[in-house]
C-alpha cells in the first residue's frame, strides 16, 4: 500500500485526507499544534454552501446564514444577494468533527509533531501547511503574492442575515455576524492596515480589541517534484476579490485526488480551472472598484450574485447596455 503524508491539518488537508483513504492509500496527517489546539485560525469561514459537496458536518458547525452582501461605497450601497446562500461556521467545531472522522476512517493522525523538511519514507507528500508553507520552501519555490487580514471579535448577539463590506482603495473592511458575536476585519495591502482598522472601529464605537492577523496569499504555486504537490494556502489559491480561500482549494484538493499520484496532470488540470478565473478576478475587481468609487449610479442597487464563480464580464456588458 502506497503511503501518503499531509503536512497541515486545515480543512484541506483533512478533505484530501479523507479521499486518499477512500482511494485505498495509507495516509498520515501532521500537524505541528496538538489536537486541543487545532481549529483556531484568523479565517472568518465565510464559505457558500457549496462547502457540503465536499464535507460531511453537522448543524452544530453553523453560527449564522448570510443570504446578502452589502457594499458601502461612499455615495451608494449595493446589494449581493448571495446565490448560493453563506454559512458562518465555526472552524473549531468543524475541525474537531473532521478529526473524529479521520480517526474512525483508520487516517494516522501525527498531531503535535512539526514537519521542519520533506518528510522521507513516503512515497508522495502534500504541503497543505498555510502561507509560509515549510513544504514550499523545502522545495526553493517563491513564495505568492501575500496580503494582510486582520480581524477583531465583538462580545455582541447579531443574527442578522447580512454581512456589510466598506471598500477602501487598499482592500475592504468587512462585519460579519455570527450569531453570539460580530466579526469585523480588513483585508490589504497597506502597511497601515491595522491603523485603518482600529480608525474604522472607533467610528463603530467600539474600543480597540485584541487584533489577529493572518497573510493571505493569491497565486497558484506548483511543486515540479514527482512524489510532492501543494494545495490550499500553501499553493496560494484564493479569490482575488474577496481572499477566500476554503472553496476554491477544496476544488482544486478535488482535482489532486482524481488524478492522484500524477502531479503534472494535477497542475494542468488546475490551471486550467482557475487561471482564466483568477484574470478576470484581477482585472474585474481593479473595474468595480473604480465605478463603485467614481459612477457608483450605473450599477444597479441589488445583484443576484456568486461569490465562487462570478460572471463578472457578463455583469460589466449587461451594465454598459443598461446605461449606455
Amino acid at each position: 500500500m502506497k503511503k501518503v503524508a499531509i503536512v497541515g491539518s486545515g480543512i484541506i488537508g483533512i478533505y484530501i485526507a479523507l479521499r486518499l483513504k477512500e482511494k485505498g492509500f495509507d495516509v498520515f496527517l501532521y500537524d505541528k499544534k496538538k489536537e486541543k489546539d487545532i481549529g483556531f485560525k484568523p479565517c472568518s469561514t465565510l464559505v457558500s454552501e457549496r462547502i457540503k459537496q465536499f464535507l460531511c458536518f453537522s448543524d452544530n458547525c453553523i453560527e449564522n446564514t448570510i443570504n446578502t452582501c452589502k457594499i458601502h461605497f461612499p455615495r451608494k450601497t449595493i446589494e449581493l444577494n448571495f446565490n448560493p446562500k453563506h454559512l458562518v461556521l465555526n472552524r473549531d467545531k468543524l475541525i474537531k468533527e473532521q478529526l473524529v472522522l479521520l480517526n474512525e476512517r483508520g487516517v494516522s493522525l501525527r498531531l503535535g509533531e512539526e514537519i521542519k523538511s520533506i518528510p522521507l519514507n513516503f512515497d508522495y507528500v502534500i504541503g497543505c501547511d498555510g502561507p509560509f508553507s515549510v513544504i514550499r520552501k523545502e522545495l526553493g519555490l517563491k513564495d505568492p503574492e501575500m496580503k494582510i487580514g486582520m480581524q477583531v471579535f465583538v462580545d455582541k448577539k447579531d443574527n442578522a442575515n447580512f454581512t456589510d463590506i466598506f471598500p477602501i482603495q487598499s482592500g475592504f473592511l468587512w462585519k460579519i455576524p455570527k450569531g453570539d458575536y460580530l466579526e469585523y476585519g480588513i483585508l490589504s495591502k497597506s502597511s497601515k492596515a491595522k491603523d485603518i482598522l482600529i480608525n474604522f472601529l472607533e467610528k463603530e464605537k467600539i474600543k480597540e480589541k485584541q487584533v489577529f492577523a493572518a497573510s493571505v496569499p493569491l497565486g497558484m504555486v506548483f511543486s515540479k517534484d514527482k512524489r510532492v504537490a501543494l494545495c490550499g494556502d500553501a499553493m496560494g489559491l484564493t479569490k482575488p476579490w474577496s481572499g477566500g480561500g476554503i472553496i476554491w482549494s477544496l476544488y482544486a484538493a478535488s482535482i489532486l485526488v482524481e488524478t492522484f499520484p500524477d502531479f503534472k496532470e494535477y497542475e494542468k488540470k488546475t490551471r486550467q480551472f482557475f487561471q482564466y478565473k483568477i484574470l478576470k478576478g484581477l482585472i474585474a475587481n481593479k473595474l468595480v472598484n473604480l465605478i463603485g468609487f467614481t459612477f457608483p449610479y450605473i450599477i444597479p442597487s441589488k445583484i443576484n450574485y456568486d461569490n465562487d464563480f462570478p460572471n463578472f464580464f457578463k455583469s460589466m456588458i449587461d451594465l454598459i447596455r443598461k446605461n449606455f
